[in-house]
């Protein structure tokens, strides 16, 4: 089952599907299942908005938890489709002490 997850910043929604959330889980069980509720509050209201530097039409959105690992930003990297229909979904996501690099977009003041 696929899950849809409201994004603001998109002006629309992101799509989570079975096998992403298998991938996540498996390369970052720290994240997931533990988390799951943190993907939706990154998507919808993140720190900051990121463009990706390995793929044009990928963002990292972010956001800071200090009730994750002692203190972790939690980082959901989604890749959009353009054109009419645009489709939006994540690709992976992550903790990490440290922001990557990665042109700002937007970020909470």
């Amino acid at each position: 089952m696929t899950r849809r997850f409201p994004c603001p910043w998109l002006v629309g929604e992101v799509e989570l599907t079975e096998e992403r959330e298998r991938h996540i889980q498996e390369r970052h069980p720290d994240l997931l299942p533990a988390h799951r509720d943190k993907l939706a509050e990154v998507l919808a209201d993140p720190d900051t908005v990121r463009r990706s530097v390995r793929a044009a039409t990928a963002r990292l959105f972010s956001r800071w938890y200090t009730g994750v690992r002692q203190g972790r930003h939690v980082v959901v990297v989604v890749m959009s489709e353009g054109g009419r229909s645009a489709r939006h979904w994540v690709l992976t996501a992550y903790t990490a002490r440290r922001l990557a690099g990665g042109e700002v977009e937007w970020q909470r003041s």
